[in-house]
């Protein structure tokens, strides 16, 4: 209070002393419109291979084409995402670190509360800028596995309680939670592998590690179309583009189960709201780009672009409900 009285007293004496209040204003928006003034970073929280690095490269690319500057993607894999997430979440807010995230970023802080750790990081440490795609999950399985269809798998995994192991991209990641929520509503005992990414994840069972998983469908769809996979649910509301084939869970009788594995680009808190909205004017010109919406359909993930408000209500509200789940999951052995 007592300084808001000085600042007042200054401006009434000598105008001219104002200035410097405002020159920091008219320099951010100089920063602005100069972005980006060299390379951005788009960071990766896994190793390559999985449903962010499938995003995240066709969308670097494309504004790279746009604003004539490098975008590299840079994978910083390890603790389910936390590492890359807690990186960038500590960058200078300058637009120049950006991430490109799935939907575990507000589910890890909530499983380190679960075991009373202090959380890497923290969802108000970023800004949503927009997001790209948001898919369905699919369960797949190795093509010369047993079960043809999902009552199959279910029959199966009901007679040999924790024999069939199925990998992740780590403990609480978006492969794990929709897992774990289909077990849990399957009354199953499944065996969980858990791995430092989808890409490892998924080489795990190509390899014959591990038996089934929850996939992306862009991941998933090359080795589908190559035999080397089936698929045999989807988790949901409607079948996924390119497996109209493959039924949902809640066509099966689980209407509970509903998961989505999204990819959005996120910017350090405190990144300025003109550099914020340059960056969502350059994704707003990206994703018309034909090549990036090829890239992207090829690899069975459609854009599904939202961004300001529209995707900050839609983060709000699956963050919301995954966090419920990972309470239900609770606590990891």
């Amino acid at each position: 209070m007592r300084r808001r009285h000085l600042l007042r007293g200054l401006a009434t004496i000598a105008p001219v002393a104002a200035a410097p209040v405002v020159a920091p204003r008219r320099a951010a928006a100089q920063d602005a419109a100069a972005y980006p003034s060299r390379a951005v970073t788009m960071v990766v929280a896994f190793p390559p291979g999985g449903q962010a690095d499938v995003v995240a490269r066709p969308v670097a690319a494309a504004l790279e084409r746009i604003w004539r500057v490098p975008v590299p993607v840079v994978n910083r894999g390890g603790a389910g995402g936390a590492i890359g997430n807690a990186f960038v979440a500590r960058a200078a807010p300058d637009g120049h670190t950006l991430l490109m995230a799935l939907s575990s970023l507000a589910v890890l802080p909530e499983a380190d509360r679960l075991y009373g750790r202090p959380p890497a990081y923290t969802v108000d440490q970023f800004a949503p800028i927009a997001l790209i795609t948001a898919d369905p999950t699919l369960l797949v399985v190795r093509a010369d596995a047993p079960w043809r269809t999902l009552e199959e798998f279910v029959e199966d995994a009901k007679r040999r309680p924790g024999q069939i192991t199925y990998s992740s991209a780590g403990n609480y990641s978006t492969l794990h939670v929709a897992m774990a929520m289909f077990a849990s509503a399957a009354g199953l005992d499944l065996l969980h592998v858990p791995y430092q990414g989808g890409g490892p994840a998924m080489t795990a069972l190509l390899s014959g590690t591990v038996q089934a998983l929850s996939s992306g469908p862009g991941p998933a769809l090359p080795h589908v179309r190559e035999g080397k996979l089936r698929a045999l649910a989807c988790w949901g509301a409607r079948r996924a583009p390119g497996f109209e084939e493959v039924p949902t869970f809640i066509e099966k009788g689980y209407p509970e189960v509903e998961f989505y594995i999204w990819a959005g680009l996120f910017a350090p808190a405190g990144t300025p709201a003109a550099v914020q909205e340059r960056l969502r004017a350059a994704l707003r010109q990206a994703v018309a780009d034909p090549e990036l919406r090829r890239a992207l359909e090829a690899a069975g993930s459609p854009i599904d672009y939202r961004d300001g408000e529209a995707f900050e209500r839609f983060f709000r509200e699956d963050s919301a409900r995954l966090i419920r789940a990972v309470q239900r999951i609770g606590k990891v052995d």
